[in-house]
């Protein structure tokens, strides 16, 4: 893993991989979801399904990118477009309590977590070095 510099394309992708990865699998196995009821942290944080399935895929891509593909051009892309992706997201939470494509974002730390990701993935591709 590269954890050098987690304010790099690369790293955030590694880090933040690892994380969306670790996350999905919580959800699914009952640690943090799927239900409020399953999570350790009740209703105040949960992640349904679908946020697992979306976690899951996005840490594997981002996974994938950092091990497959050596261009630090892609890297910063999609450090930008998961930043972004974050971004739109948490500022839609908002709103209140939300579904984004079937992903019910329902607590204040949904809207805090993609808000981070957010900046620090929009950060690292437009300040880090590739």
């Amino acid at each position: 893993m590269d954890f050098k510099n987690v304010l790099t394309p690369r790293g955030f992708l590694s880090l933040g991989g690892v994380v969306l990865v670790l996350v999905g699998v919580l959800g699914y196995v009952g640690i943090i979801g799927p239900t409020p009821d399953q999570s350790l942290f009740g209703t105040f944080w949960w992640f349904d399904n679908a946020e697992n399935f979306a976690h899951t895929v996005l840490g594997v891509v981002a996974l994938l990118a950092v091990y497959m593909v050596k261009d630090a051009g892609i890297h910063k892309f999609l450090a930008l477009a998961v930043g972004a992706l974050a971004l739109v997201v948490g500022l839609y939470n908002l709103m209140g309590e939300v579904m984004v494509l079937g992903a019910n974002l329902e607590s204040p730390a949904d809207t805090v977590l993609h808000l981070v990701v957010g900046v620090w993935g929009l950060w690292a591709g437009l300040k880090g070095k590739a």
